[in-house]
């Protein structure tokens, strides 16, 4: 065992909420195994929160697609350097990038050849699409945490160490999670409809896929007068950006939209965007972490991905997989609408959306049929066997001082 009394000097890098949520959480669990630890790197206010020292903005690398990262590369490559150089100076015994791999794995790979231990949370979509990223993963890592019980498997397959930790949120929210909660929190009637719009929480995100959902909203309210819509805004930048788009819309559009502010975080909840999706009988969504949040809520959703077109003719050809969002993935079937490059249009985002509203109440139909499907792969994620995720990242370094003695 490791001495509770020695300090644990950890680095960790988070590249986007998703990831400050996820990093919050691991920091949670590593102190009460280990109480004392130091932490240093890149995290947003709830990783912050927990006591980590960040280096750098989190919102500096919310970036999203080839061409929207090739304009910022000399900043990214300072940035990279300047944490190496730091976590060589404070002598970090571990570090851990949560997801943002294309960042995280080339700082990974500088540390692990200076021996530092490293470990990536949350697994790059590498089964997916680009499989030969897989020799680069091993270079790069001692550990991968993964997310999903298949993605043990492909790892293993090609001698990564891999331990499958699932989400935190897989066991801490109750399958068929209830919408009353979710609108209590926001002060909602009980009776009234919400659609929640997450766009996403990056710049290149909000301005293509926002403002698809807004025209979606603004559509969806000359059918149904007593809808609401609620969109979270990640962070401040998000928020200007938010209320720019919106001002775009007409003034009976922008009455039936309420935006929920990112210091609006209080509550079991927890996120802001998670704190919208709880708080909705239907979500509108970019495609992406939220996709597989929505689904542990059990909410029933309509997916858009919108990116750069020349990322989307470079990248669509490597996918593996019949599906881009996480739930039709667990699946292995199309349960849950997506709609993609040229297919997300506001027509075509409403025409999906419509069977979902069609039932006042949301006991049948086809809100009905995709929420019965989410709970299924919630109750599965549930009862698969879950490691620790804090229990695996410490024991690295138990085998790092058991090779010293």
């Amino acid at each position: 065992m490791i001495a509770k009394t020695k300090i644990l000097t950890i680095g960790m890098v988070a590249g986007e909420l998703s990831g400050d949520t996820l990093g919050a959480d691991l920091i949670r669990e590593i102190k009460k195994i280990h109480p004392n630890v130091r932490l240093i790197g890149i995290g947003g206010p709830q990783m912050q929160a927990e006591g980590l020292t960040s280096l750098y903005p989190l919102e500096r690398l919310s970036l999203f697609g080839l061409f929207e990262v090739l304009g910022r590369l000399p900043e990214l490559f300072k940035i990279r350097d300047g944490l190496i150089e730091t976590f060589e100076k404070e002598k970090i015994d571990l570090f851990i990038g949560v997801d943002a791999p294309d960042f995280n794995l080339r700082v990974s790979k500088q540390l692990k050849e200076k021996h530092i231990k490293t470990v990536q949370y949350v697994s790059p979509s590498v089964w997916a699409w680009r499989q030969g990223r897989v020799v680069g993963i091993r270079a790069a890592v001692d550990m991968v945490l993964c997310l999903l019980p298949f993605e043990v498997d492909f790892y293993n397959q090609h001698d990564v160490k891999a331990v499958f930790v699932g989400h935190p949120l897989a066991r801490s929210l109750p399958v068929n999670h209830q919408v009353s909660a979710g609108k209590q929190q926001l002060g909602i009637p009980l009776d009234q409809v919400v659609v929640g719009l997450l766009p996403g929480s990056r710049s290149s995100e909000v301005e293509r896929v926002g403002r698809v959902l807004l025209d979606s909203a603004a559509k969806l309210l000359k059918k149904f007068e007593k809808i609401r819509f609620v969109i979270p805004a990640a962070n401040d930048a998000r928020l200007a950006q938010i209320k720019a788009l919106l001002a775009e819309q007409p003034t009976e559009v922008q009455r039936a939209i309420q935006v929920i502010e990112p210091n609006d975080t209080a509550g079991e909840i927890g996120s802001v965007g998670r704190r919208v999706m709880a708080a909705s009988d239907v979500v509108m969504l970019a495609s992406g972490t939220a996709a597989l949040e929505a689904l542990l809520l059990g909410r029933p959703m309509v997916v858009v991905a919108r990116v750069h077109w020349l990322t989307y003719l470079l990248v669509h050809w490597m996918i593996k997989t019949p599906w881009y969002s996480l739930p039709n993935i667990l699946a292995g079937r199309t349960i849950v609408p997506e709609l993609i490059q040229a297919q997300a249009t506001a027509n075509n985002v409403v025409n999906e959306m419509l069977p979902l509203l069609s039932d006042p109440e949301f006991k049948q139909g086809a809100w009905q049929a995709q929420h019965v499907e989410l709970c299924n792969i919630h109750s599965r994620l549930q009862s698969e066997n879950v490691s620790s995720a804090a229990a695996a990242v410490l024991s690295l370094l138990e085998e790092k001082i058991d090779a010293t003695l």
